[in-house]
């Protein structure tokens, strides 16, 4: 089935946000089903998590959730219009289309459109109950558009509830944070990714659901990202040398490096995604185990990889040996925290 394409960085064949079910997520639902229900829903709530767990979907969710019982028709109607995105209590705030050119979209929202989502909700409703304002998401806003949002999160039209969605909410102005409920969003089990896939793509065999599964880590995009990318071994290598770096042969890592390099495009982007996932996962587990020495040197490796992969980008500098460096610095982080890896 095809969808038509309303955001800038949707997936081909896969449906929008809007107009898919929620898996996963129910104990965060419940808190906010439960506020809405006692009179306590917030004006502004900051939805954040890595991306792609789902949380533009669990936000439309929420937008079904409360214009359905703050006004006065039936949910199926309710949700009928959300998905077609032609409810007059709902606005939507996105990277638009320019209109020079249908197939591209603005590099970031606009002021311009901020302004216009606030004097639309200044304006009479167009049905009873509340309006919503969905911002997928808040880190695509320039430095004038997200000063154009603070304002209306600092002055809130009466039952207007703010949904701002956020992959990196450390990178926010510190004044909008504080004017939302923050909720975060974990990855997803492993049976709720396939869950996913398998509602989307049905006919996909079981074990295209289960490596896609595997290589998401949590995260249904991801998952739909692996289906789009060109047959290979390379990333199903990398995931063996992941699991053990410390105690994988050079040769290994010199192969896959090679096998990336050539590839360039959408596999490199995701293997290297693969390599951040990994460090963090490393920080993440020493942070338990209050393992400093090894939480410091995962941090280290954090920045020294990231500082690399951008160096590559910038100066357009050998892929094939930047992969090596990233791959030698695991190796050693890994020797040096075998408990904790």
């Amino acid at each position: 089935m095809s969808f038509e394409r309303r955001e800038a960085d949707g997936i081909e064949n896969v449906a929008p946000p809007e107009m898919q079910e929620l898996v996963g997520h129910a104990d965060a639902f419940a808190g906010l089903e439960a506020a809405f229900d006692a009179g306590r829903m917030p004006s502004a709530v900051l939805l954040h998590g890595p991306r792609g767990v789902g949380k533009a979907t669990f936000a439309f969710t929420v937008v079904r959730m409360v214009l359905a019982r703050s006004g006065d028709e039936p949910f199926d109607r309710v949700a009928a219009q959300v998905s077609a995105m032609s409810h007059p209590n709902l606005s939507v705030l996105r990277k638009a289309r320019d209109p020079s050119n249908a197939e591209r979209f603005y590099t970031a929202i606009r002021v311009d459109d901020v302004r216009a989502a606030r004097d639309a909700l200044h304006q009479t409703r167009g049905r009873s109950g509340y309006r919503i304002c969905v911002i997928d998401s808040v880190d695509d806003c320039n430095v004038s558009s997200a000063n154009a949002l603070l304002k209306t999160l600092e002055e809130p039209p009466a039952q207007t509830v703010f949904i701002v969605i956020s992959h990196r909410p450390g990178g926010l102005l510190p004044t909008i944070r504080s004017r939302c409920q923050t909720l975060g969003l974990r990855r997803l089990s492993d049976n709720d990714v396939a869950t996913v896939l398998r509602r989307a793509r049905p006919e996909l065999p079981d074990s295209d659901v289960a490596r896609a599964t595997e290589l998401a880590k949590g995260r249904p995009r991801r998952a739909f990202e692996t289906l789009m990318l060109a047959e290979g071994d390379v990333l199903d290598a990398l995931v063996t040398w992941l699991a053990a770096p410390a105690h994988q042969p050079t040769r290994a890592q010199l192969t896959i490096a090679e096998a990336l390099a050539a590839a360039k495009g959408a596999e490199l982007a995701f293997a290297q995604d693969m390599v951040r996932d990994w460090i963090a996962a490393q920080a993440e587990n020493a942070a338990r185990a209050g393992a400093r020495f090894h939480l410091a040197s995962a941090n280290a490796l954090w920045d020294k990889a990231n500082a690399l992969f951008a160096d590559a980008d910038i100066y357009n500098l050998d892929r094939r040996q930047t992969l090596v460096a990233v791959f030698d610095l695991i190796r050693d982080h890994a020797r040096k925290t075998i408990p904790v890896s």
